[in-house]
């Protein structure tokens, strides 16, 4: 095996999940910074009502994403289970298999984009006013989607294998082009919300190759090879079924939020950009948590391939800790400097101050996310998907669905469409700590017993 990589099935754990989780949080810090930067240089560049152009654009693509980033964790955790059992075939075949669902997907995501665009945008009551710029920026951000799903799938194979740096990388050289594209395409020439998603598909495009060249360059028992990208049905049932219901819970959760945002544009186009801009506001806190989350489902996929769960428990146990203290401090400074937060990304003093209300509201019980993102990605790494799914859905979709459509009529302020979110953490954190602690007592049960 390449030692290049990082091997989580030894060693310090908490050194060796901060040592790879700094790369990770870095590479998705710089892959949602494509977005902000846009964010930034059309607020500043353009209007408000541009903005809120692409954030009535970004749930559907956020959507289609979602369901085969939730493929893309069955191949990660299938590869990272045979890195742990150190069988090479079963590696080099996984490997193959990804590519071939990575390819596939990302050119039905293109056409599904394109042909779902107009119905969507008039499915979640977008204003007329901004209404043709979304759809000429989702137009051409969908020709990206297939760069975007091989990124994804790609980096997703790298950090099962240990490596979190090469798709780090990869993304600061696509976070440069993005900063030059939306420099050239906004400022000089003009182009407008059009120019963003431009932008978007070259940077994509780069970080994408980037990716798969590393692949290529792997150890040669295992490296990824043009005539190996093909399906392999036993491997492709099993990350299918390790990757559908989280897939099935990135599409739903994505759709209930579809719900969301219509309760959001029927407050205006001033609620629109300041939510538009909350989700970037709220990245502070939330990339830290992903990135942890990442780690310990890489942690969890290796050990449980190598057969040390105890092991899995104590990172678990670990992570966590770390998880919520960083949640605490970064949820404190952001609600201290959260009117210079939302200056960044839009200048009308009516939008930022509505976006100080949505933050005093869900800002405070943050610290309810990690419990459940870091207990649900220990269980997906050891290929326990299922029952997360179920807890995830019937919380964050259905409860919070239902807690808009009965606050929201009564009360019309922006503040109640914030408090569904904090509510619906908490519910979740709670049935993801009686699943996993159910699940942890069966491991010890069968240990014992063994």
């Amino acid at each position: 095996m390449n030692q290049r990589n990082e091997d989580l099935t030894t060693g310090p754990i908490i050194q060796k999940l901060l040592r790879f989780a700094l790369p990770l949080l870095l590479g998705t810090l710089v892959q949602q910074l494509y977005s902000t930067v846009d964010l930034i240089f059309v607020g500043n560049v353009i209007d408000k009502t541009a903005s809120a152009a692409i954030g009535a654009s970004t749930l559907l693509i956020t959507c289609l994403i979602g369901f085969f980033g939730g493929l893309a964790v069955g191949a990660g955790v299938v590869i990272a289970q045979s890195w742990g059992e150190r069988d090479t075939d079963k590696l080099r075949r996984a490997i193959g298999n990804t590519a071939a669902l990575a390819l596939a997907g990302g050119v039905v995501l293109a056409l599904l984009g394109w042909l779902l665009a107009p119905g969507y945008l008039r499915l979640i009551r977008t204003p007329e006013e901004i209404r043709a710029n979304a759809e000429a920026y989702l137009r051409i951000y969908f020709l990206s989607l297939p760069s975007i799903v091989a990124y994804n799938f790609g980096a997703g194979m790298l950090r099962a294998l240990g490596d979190s740096k090469n798709p780090l990388l990869a993304q600061l050289v696509g976070g440069l082009v993005n900063v030059a594209a939306d420099w050239l395409l906004l400022r000089v020439l003009a182009n407008g919300v059009v120019g963003v998603a431009w932008a978007s598909l070259f940077s994509q495009t780069v970080a994408a190759a980037l990716v798969a060249r590393k692949l290529c360059r792997l150890d040669n028992a295992f490296a990824l090879r043009l005539r190996g990208i093909r399906f392999d049905p036993a491997l492709l049932k099993k990350t299918v079924a390790i990757g559908l219901p989280a897939g099935a819970q990135a599409l739903v959760i994505t759709l209930s939020n579809v719900v969301v945002q219509a309760h959001i544009n029927a407050f205006g186009a001033d609620a629109i950009a300041a939510f538009t801009a909350y989700f970037k506001v709220e990245l502070i806190i939330y990339l830290p948590i992903m990135a942890l989350g990442q780690a310990i489902m890489t942690f969890s996929g290796q050990n449980c391939g190598a057969g040390q769960f105890a092991r899995i428990r104590r990172g678990t146990r670990d992570c966590l800790l770390i998880s919520l203290g960083l949640t605490a401090i970064l949820s404190a400074v952001s609600l201290l400097f959260g009117g210079a937060l939302f200056r960044l990304f839009i200048k009308e003093p009516s939008v930022i101050a509505l976006g100080r209300q949505i933050i005093a509201v869900t800002f405070p019980y943050y610290v309810l996310y990690p419990v459940h993102q870091i207990l649900g990605d220990s269980l997906r790494g050891q290929g326990k998907t299922k029952v997360p799914m179920l807890i995830v859905l019937l919380n964050l979709c259905l409860i919070r669905s239902a807690l808009l459509f009965w606050i929201v009529p009564h009360t019309r302020s922006i503040q109640s469409v914030a408090a569904s979110y904090p509510v619906t953490w908490g519910l979740t954190a709670l049935g993801m700590c009686v699943y996993y602690c159910s699940e942890n007592g069966l491991i010890s049960k069968r240990k014992r017993q063994n």
